[in-house]
């Protein structure tokens, strides 16, 4: 089974995680063939809108801490930056190596794809989930949808693609940051993060209404908008932004391993989510 599908419908391209049974974590697999998908929307002439999906009743949990098939430890063919390999390093190298290339360089290159991108959100989208939908232009929710960054609790202060004071206010960012507490649709509707928020049954179909919409307009006109908006981002410090908070992030990870079971301080898919619920 594959671990992203790609499908072509007339204008746009759906490109939906395929991990259901784990939430849609992400492994290194689905990042690169996310990767891989994309790259084939923007080469394709006929397609002038890509919908990024999640299979089942959950976005994107997060980054994968803890699935059978978690594949940290391998080698990918390296597309996003130029940091040597992170296998066969050791302590903060390997780390800062890998994250350089699956997390910050490859949302930040997504964050460029020259077509709109509309994240089609339902259920959970938690902290590396985060990280896809913000790359995409547009987040439409669906009304059960809700949003958590709660990596905090593991001593780290957000991740790696560090949108935060950009997605939201900046309080409402320390806020979402300092509880770890799940933000619900509307609320992220409320302050700005989301577009549209939709009863879950109508979802799929008022997406592509949306992304049908978008697509009659010009190639060119849409790629050069969102350069325009992307640009205007960077000016107010998005970009260097990300690279100082990337920082602390392995900061973060390296005051863990010293003073802890592990880098991520010994947390795990189940203690993280007991903390969430409260038990």
């Amino acid at each position: 089974m594959s671990v992203v599908r790609y499908e072509r419908r007339g204008p746009v391209a759906v490109v939906t995680m395929n991990r259901p049974e784990y939430r849609n974590a992400q492994n290194s697999a689905m990042t690169y063939a996310l990767d891989e998908a994309f790259y084939r929307a923007v080469a394709d002439d006929e397609v002038k809108v890509i919908v990024l999906a999640g299979e089942g009743a959950h976005f994107s949990a997060g980054h994968d801490i803890g699935t059978p098939q978690r594949d940290a430890h391998q080698s990918f063919d390296r597309k996003a930056g130029l940091w040597w390999d992170h296998v066969g390093k050791e302590g903060a190298e390997s780390r800062f190596a890998r994250e350089s290339e699956v997390y910050l360089g490859m949302c930040r290159r997504w964050r460029e794809i020259p077509k709109p991108m509309i994240a089609m959100v339902q259920g959970a989208c938690i902290a590396g989930g985060l990280m896809l939908a913000w790359v995409c232009d547009l987040i439409v929710a669906s009304e059960d949808a809700f949003f958590s960054d709660p990596v905090v609790r593991m001593g780290i202060p957000g991740v790696e693609y560090f949108a935060h004071p950009w997605a939201m206010p900046p309080r409402i960012a320390k806020e979402f940051l300092f509880t770890g507490d799940r933000m619900p649709a509307r609320r992220a509707y409320e302050v700005g993060m989301v577009n549209r928020v939709v009863p879950r049954d109508e979802l799929e179909a008022q997406v592509l209404a949306l992304a049908e919409r978008i697509a009659a307009m010009p190639r060119m006109g849409l790629a050069l908008a969102k350069k325009a908006v992307n640009q205007a981002e960077d000016l107010q410090g998005m970009h260097a932004g990300m690279d100082s908070v990337f920082g602390l992030h392995h900061l973060a990870h390296a005051h863990n391993a010293e003073t802890s079971a592990d880098s991520l301080a010994g947390m795990d898919p189940r203690s993280m989510k007991a903390a969430a619920d409260g038990s």
